[in-house]
């Protein structure tokens, strides 16, 4: 053999890029579902006669479930593996989601709403799972930053066709083909997916390149080795008392009241505070979306640039949090402008800043204890998605008929907050010890 077969034979595969792919189509699918209520939700609102208040607890049904299942989540994504875990999910929680467009009344949305939400808690522990079983520290932040791209890219293209969608066909089947494209694609989530280990078409060379660029590639072979530890109260302590932590979820919590702003009440304050009819608001919903997307990949690539020139993990983790959210306040440029055009370009530049900012499960990846990965990476998303909650009901009753601007002064209190959670609690970022 020659030193070119030799060089050629031992060149590490790029089968971890497909693994990227199928994370980001998921989390496509995973938001589209997220956010076609706030879509359907004027239209369904008027069949309803919903108040304001009402609508709040709507929209925040999915959060009440989505929160409260984080932690349950967490300890399955560390006892089932990802392959298994993530397609019953995907059926379970499009099912929901299908059945929604064939409800007829109020109650009948809450309760498949909380059944979507819980269903889907897994799904973002999953996802950090599988990036760091399949990919080294120095391309995780581009791979989060990728797969997460998925929420905005999904959300600026599918908004407007929802809401055509919905003009021809009625609202009901909004949640009807949603459900079905979930379904779908569990079935090719099953077949496609395995571990690195696993997988056909890895060889050897790219496992050790994953796996010596701090890549967790056994991290399945010692779940199962150790028989499927039961939970102990002593490993829920360690993460609820480590202060980096607790930065990371309090940061959280902020970042995501922006995003679940947009996945809720900013359909509704197109039309019913804007003037704007379905398909206008569809369109100029998706803007931010687009922005976000923008932001997002830009964050991945500055953030794994600043490691690859040498500086410190924590500056190249933390700058790029920490800048976005700050952008996020410009959306109270909307409460000083009558243009509907400045209200999208404030929207955009504050979902831009969301989308920088939105490669915060890269600290999870760095800070977590290595046997407590998942049940850290709940707590995370148990904790940030408390916002799923607060913030429908929150604008729900802070708003009127005819004023929204405290909603924008709440959102850009929070994230200033958010600020200061990595600025003085994170700290310098290492992997939390047991």
């Amino acid at each position: 053999m020659t030193k070119l077969d030799t060089a050629v034979t031992t060149r590490p595969t790029r089968i971890r890029y497909i693994i990227a792919v199928l994370l980001f189509i998921t989390v496509v699918i995973n938001y589209m579902d997220r956010a076609n209520l706030s879509i359907a939700m004027p239209a369904l609102s008027q069949e309803f006669d919903l108040t304001t208040g009402q609508q709040g607890l709507l929209l925040s049904a999915f959060g009440w479930t989505y929160a409260a299942m984080q932690l349950p989540g967490g300890w399955l994504v560390d006892r089932v593996r990802p392959r298994v875990l993530y397609a019953s999910c995907l059926v379970l929680w499009s099912l929901a989601t299908l059945f929604m467009g064939m409800s007829g009344g109020f109650v009948a949305l809450i309760i498949l709403r909380l059944m979507v939400g819980g269903f889907e808690a897994p799904a973002y522990p999953i996802n950090n799972k599988v990036a760091t079983a399949w990919f080294p520290e120095r391309e995780r932040g581009r791979v989060i930053a990728f797969y997460t791209s998925g929420q905005f890219i999904g959300l600026a293209l599918l908004t407007p066709v929802l809401s055509w969608l919905q003009t021809v066909l009625t609202w009901h089947w909004v949640f009807i083909l949603t459900g079905v494209v979930g379904i779908i694609w569990a079935a090719i989530w099953w077949f496609v997916y395995r571990e690195p280990r696993d997988k056909t078409g890895v060889n050897q060379a790219e496992i050790d390149l994953i796996a010596s660029g701090g890549g967790l590639v056994d991290v399945e072979t010692g779940v199962k080795k150790a028989a499927k530890p039961k939970l102990k109260w002593s490993d829920v302590k360690v993460v609820l008392t480590r202060r980096k932590l607790w930065g990371i979820y309090l940061g959280q919590f902020c970042l995501t009241s922006t995003l679940w702003f947009f996945l809720t009440w900013f359909p509704t304050y197109l039309v019913d505070y804007r003037g704007m009819d379905y398909i206008e608001s569809g369109f100029m919903a998706s803007l931010p979306f687009i922005a976000a997307l923008v932001g997002v990949l830009l964050s991945g690539w500055v953030s794994d640039l600043m490691v690859k020139k040498g500086l410190s993990l924590g500056t190249a983790r933390k700058l790029p949090i920490i800048i976005g959210l700050a952008m996020t306040v410009f959306m109270l440029g909307a409460n000083y402008t009558h243009s509907s055009a400045w209200v999208i370009v404030f929207m955009s530049i504050a979902f831009f800043g969301n989308g920088f900012a939105s490669i915060t499960w890269s600290l999870v990846s760095a800070l977590a204890p290595e046997r407590l990965l998942g049940l850290t990476g709940g707590m995370f998303n148990f904790i940030g998605n408390l916002s799923s909650i607060a913030t429908p009901i929150v604008i729900g009753f802070l708003v009127t008929d005819i004023d929204f601007a405290p909603a924008f002064v709440y959102m850009a209190a929070v994230t200033i907050f958010g600020v200061l959670a990595y600025v003085f609690l994170v700290g310098k970022v290492e992997r939390v010890e047991e």
